[in-house]
C-alpha cells in the first residue's frame, strides 16, 4: 500500500461510515472509533483485557461501551458496502454459522450444528447477513445475530425455521430496499421459510434436494372444457432428463440444464437449473432453484454459489478479527463483539479499494498492526520526529510482516 496508509485510510473509512449512524454523541464515538481500530491493530486474542492493554482507553470503558444495543450496525456496514459492491446484480444472503464458546452461564447457550465438525457440538450460532454482489462475487456482512437455543425457542413456541424466517420478516423494509431476492442454502428450501417470505415479497434462490419431487409443465393446450386445466404433465426424473423440455447451456466444468418445473412442496411453478458435475455420467445431480420464474438458468446458479461468499466473511472475521474471542455473559456485549468483527473486515475492504490494491485480510491485519504499534511508540515516547527523515524507515517496518493477497 502506496506510503503504508493502510491505517490512516481504514480510520477515514471509520469516521466516513459512522456518519450513516445517527444519534451517536461524541464520547461513544471516539470509544467506537478506537474500538474498530483494535479489532484490526490487536495481533492475538481479542477480549476487553486486550482491548484495555492495547488502545486509548480503560478495559471498563469498552465494557460499558458493548452494552449498548442502539448503535445501527445494519446501516454502518451498509454504508461500506454500497462503496465495495457496486455491481447492479445484488442479493440478500443467509448463512448461520456456530461460535465455539463454553460456559453454561452464557445467554442462549446450547448445541447447534457445526459444519466444520459435522455434527451437533455445545456453543452459541449466528444468523449472518450479507449482501452479496453476484456481478463481482463478492459479499459484504451487513450484520449477525445471535441463535436462540432450543430452550429459548420452546418458551417462544418457535422452532429454528420459524425464527430464522420471523427475524427475516421483521427485517422486510430494510432488506427489501436493497433487493428483493434472498439466497440461502439448501437447509432453508422448506415450505414453512419459503412460503411466508413469498407473502411478504421476497424472492428465494436456493437448492434441493436431489431427490426433490418436481414435475415438467403440461404441455397440453385447454380445452375449452369447465375446470382448471392441467398445471403438469410428468414427473421429472433427473437420471433421464427430457430433452424437449429443458435447454443445455455451456459450462466450464460438468453439464447444466434449465427449465421451468412444478414443485410439490412448494405448490408452485419455480425455475430450476440442474447441474451434473461429471459430463459423461448423469448420475449424480444438483439441484438449485429460484421462486422468481423470469431469472435465468446462468443466474441462479452464479446467484447461489456466490452466496458461498458469505462463508468467507465469517472466515476471517474467526481468523482475523476476533469473532470467537469474546469472553461476555452478557447478551448486548455478545452481539456488540460479533457485529464489531464483521464491520472490522468491512472496513479493510473498503479501505483496501480506495487504496487501489487487492484485498487481503492477513496482509491489511499485519501492516495496520504495525503502523498503530509505531505510532503508539513514538506517542508514549513523547518524540516528534520529522516524517521526512524517517519515511523510508516507516515504510520498512510497517510492510515488514505483509503478504501479496
Amino acid at each position: 500500500m502506496n506510503n503504508a496508509n493502510a491505517l490512516t485510510q481504514y480510520q477515514s473509512e471509520v469516521i466516513e461510515a459512522l456518519k450513516s449512524v445517527a444519534n451517536l454523541g461524541k464520547p461513544f464515538e471516539k470509544v467506537i472509533i478506537d474500538t474498530l481500530k483494535l479489532f484490526m491493530a490487536i495481533p492475538d486474542k481479542i477480549n476487553f483485557l486486550q482491548m484495555g492493554r492495547y488502545g486509548e482507553f480503560a478495559e471498563q470503558t469498552y465494557r460499558n461501551t458493548f452494552t449498548r444495543d442502539d448503535f445501527d450496525w445494519f446501516a454502518f456496514n451498509l454504508f461500506l458496502a454500497n462503496k465495495v459492491c457496486t455491481g447492479k446484480f445484488r442479493a440478500i444472503a443467509v448463512d448461520p454459522s456456530f461460535i465455539p464458546k463454553v460456559g453454561n452461564k452464557t445467554p442462549w447457550f446450547g448445541k447447534f450444528w457445526s459444519g466444520a465438525a459435522g455434527g451437533p457440538k455445545r456453543g452459541l450460532e449466528l444468523l449472518g447477513i450479507g449482501l452479496i454482489d453476484v456481478e463481482n462475487h463478492d459479499c459484504m456482512a451487513l450484520g449477525a445475530l445471535q441463535t436462540p437455543n432450543a430452550k429459548t425457542l420452546e418458551e417462544m413456541d418457535y422452532n429454528l425455521v420459524d425464527w430464522y424466517r420471523e427475524l427475516l420478516i421483521s427485517m422486510k423494509d430494510r432488506l427489501q430496499a436493497i433487493s428483493k431476492l434472498l439466497v440461502a442454502d439448501a437447509f432453508f428450501a422448506k415450505q414453512t421459510f419459503v412460503l411466508p417470505l413469498l407473502d411478504e415479497g421476497f424472492h428465494v434462490v436456493s437448492r434441493m434436494r436431489n431427490d426433490a419431487a418436481l414435475w415438467y409443465p403440461t404441455t397440453e393446450k385447454p380445452s375449452g372444457k369447465r375446470g382448471h386445466p392441467r398445471w403438469y404433465d410428468g414427473k421429472i426424473d433427473f437420471a433421464n432428463l427430457d430433452p424437449t423440455r429443458c435447454v443445455e447451456l455451456h459450462v466450464d466444468k460438468g453439464r447444466l440444464f434449465g427449465l421451468k418445473a412444478y414443485s410439490k412442496s412448494l405448490k408452485r411453478f419455480i425455475k430450476v437449473a440442474i447441474w451434473y458435475p461429471d459430463e459423461d455420467s448423469m448420475d449424480k445431480w444438483q439441484i438449485y432453484f429460484s421462486t422468481d420464474e423470469s431469472m435465468t438458468t446462468r443466474d441462479v446458479i452464479n446467484c447461489y454459489r456466490t452466496r458461498f461468499q458469505l462463508e468467507f466473511c465469517f472466515r476471517d472475521a474467526k481468523s482475523y478479527a476476533g469473532l470467537n474471542d469474546c469472553q461476555a455473559r452478557d447478551l448486548r456485549r455478545l452481539e456488540f463483539h460479533f457485529n464489531a468483527s464483521f464491520a472490522s473486515i468491512n472496513l479493510a475492504k473498503a479501505a483496501c479499494k480506495n487504496l487501489g490494491v487487492t484485498f487481503s485480510v492477513s496482509s491489511c491485519k499485519s501492516m495496520i498492526h504495525n503502523a498503530y504499534m509505531l505510532e503508539r511508540f513514538i506517542c508514549v515516547s513523547g518524540l516528534r520526529p520529522n516524517p521526512q527523515v524517517i519515511d523510508k524507515l516507516f515504510k520498512e517496518l510497517v510492510l515488514f510482516t505483509s503478504r501479496a493477497a
